[in-house]
């Protein structure tokens, strides 16, 4: 457990009555918020909760309708991210604001370069970078190119931004979404040296465990309004899973009897480089199969081979005990297999077009006659699906950019269940999705599978491997490192075995 800061008595930042409307939408309703310094304080709540529009507030990225901001007891007016900044507030969002192309010293500095008569002072830039990497114990090479670093460095050079500016209170904005539980360790590291210097951290995260290991207090928002704000030592995982979604989930994985049919798919000798070395599997009908390993293991690598993305140097798949080709994503949907990419927002979504737009992106050959676009049928069917997966989406227009994250993936879901696939591969289904709407997710994938369907689960979570899947297949540098059939005995240690690369013990 975490113990409170020594310095943490001092109030930091201070939120009274924030309320803030969009058209149709009243997204935060008189919410009060108290950080101190040295306190990590999580904010958490379901999608669409109303999280991200209270941070844009103090950010400055939105003006709040009512409400008043002070920052050690002085009242503060944040009219844009400027005011925000100067205020001495930094936010870290989930989609880093870095500019692959240049080095790490003018991603730091970037809009505030130290120059003499014109002439940026880049030796002195070097020095202060260094000594800011020093500060948070990490090693990382100024003249280092954004884009050659892994995640956790990019992540790095965003909290070193936030310091430069000399930065009071830092919002961390599902900083582990994307890390390995080693790069996870390191972050906590570092948030509990920021601490010790009296920074306070407000820290957004779905992954409940994570709160009990690296915050002070806790603060549930629920449809707009403030739920509860305790200290952590004062709340179990129930009771904060309680607070959020407004009701006891008994079990967090759907329970199911599964039917499981012949074998619907089968790929022999899948090949790729070194990323995808000699992989070879089944899935059945009516059979949640996991695919799971470390990043890196080319779980993704070996989906996107399946479905046509990349091209495979040799092997053969097979669909319904026939050969197929599948050299494209279109020959993958003529043949009925979908892919629910990882990344949902960059390569399963249009985010700047309606949600109907991107509902009928991949059935337009369903809706359109003589090369036009039947819009009323395109709204009708995707109203059908609005209502079976309770997406919460106003109308039909609204766009996909302005969907919580478990809206957007139903949202993606619904456009493949319209073209009836019948092999759909789940690359990290949850990431980034609140506990509530990972039940919704759960619940739609089991009814998938009592339909018939086949369906390949990627997922980094080995809580959500065990508890959804019929049989695992762990990898390892680009290979099957072993498969489990039991899953009601296998362990978490089990698959982390294999995922190392290590036998069973």
């Amino acid at each position: 457990m975490v113990s409170q800061a020594s310095n943490g008595d001092s109030v930091l930042l201070e939120m009274r009555g924030i309320d803030k409307s969009f058209t149709g939408v009243h997204a935060l309703k008189g919410v009060d918020l108290t950080l101190r310094k040295g306190q990590v304080l999580a904010l958490l709540g379901e999608n669409g909760a109303g999280k991200s529009t209270l941070i844009k507030v103090l950010g400055g990225a939105h003006l709040a309708d009512v409400g008043s901001i002070s920052i050690e007891g002085q009242p503060v007016r944040i009219t844009d991210p400027h005011v925000s900044q100067a205020a001495g507030i930094s936010i870290i969002y989930q989609e880093f604001n870095l500019v692959p192309s240049l080095t790490v010293r003018e991603n730091i500095f970037l809009g505030r370069e130290r120059s003499n008569l014109g002439f940026v002072r880049k030796s002195e830039e070097h020095e202060h970078s260094k000594e800011l990497f020093q500060r948070i114990g990490l090693n990382i090479d100024p003249n280092s190119l954004c884009e050659e670093l892994t995640i956790a460095q990019q992540q790095t050079v965003e909290i070193a931004k936030a310091l430069s500016v000399k930065a009071r209170i830092i919002v961390m904005d599902e900083p582990s979404a994307a890390l390995t539980s080693q790069e996870v360790e390191k972050l906590f590291e570092i948030v509990r040296d920021l601490k010790a210097q009296g920074i306070g951290i407000i820290y957004i995260s779905h992954r409940l465990e994570e709160i009990f290991h690296i915050a002070d207090r806790v603060m549930v928002l629920r449809d707009g309004e403030q739920v509860a704000t305790r200290d952590v030592s004062e709340i179990d995982h129930d009771g904060l899973v309680e607070m959020m979604v407004g009701r006891t989930l008994k079990n967090e994985f759907p329970h199911r009897r599964p039917d499981l049919g012949e074998v619907r798919l089968e790929v022999s000798s899948l090949n790729r480089g070194e990323i995808v070395k000699d992989v070879s599997f089944s899935v059945r009908s009516g059979e949640i199969l996991a695919l799971t390993g470390l990043v890196g293991a080319g779980r993704t690598e070996t989906a996107r081979l399946i479905f046509g993305a990349d091209r495979k140097d040799s092997g053969v798949i097979r669909l319904d005990g026939r050969q197929v080709n599948i050299s494209n994503p279109r020959h993958a949907i003529s043949n009925r297999i979908c892919l629910l990419t990882e990344d949902r927002k960059a390569q399963g979504l249009i985010l700047i077009h309606s949600v109907r737009q991107n509902f009928g992106l991949p059935n337009l050959s369903r809706f359109s006659r003589l090369g036009f676009v039947d819009h009323t049928t395109e709204k009708s069917r995707f109203q059908r699906f609005v209502e079976s997966m309770r997406i919460k989406v106003p109308n039909a227009e609204v766009l996909a950019e302005n969907l919580s994250g478990g809206n957007q993936q139903k949202l993606v879901l619904a456009k493949w269940l319209e073209n009836d696939c019948d092999v759909i591969i789940f690359d990290e289904p949850t990431r980034g999705i609140d506990v509530g709407a990972k039940y919704e997710i759960y619940v739609l994938m089991n009814e998938l599978a009592a339909q018939g369907k086949a369906i390949i689960m990627i997922s980094s979570e080995l809580p959500e491997v065990l508890g959804m899947s019929d049989r695992i297949i762990v990898m390892h540098e680009g290979s099957i490192t072993g498969e489990i059939i039991d899953v009601a005995d296998a362990t978490q240690e089990q698959i982390m075995h294999l995922a190392i690369g290590s036998e069973t013990q």
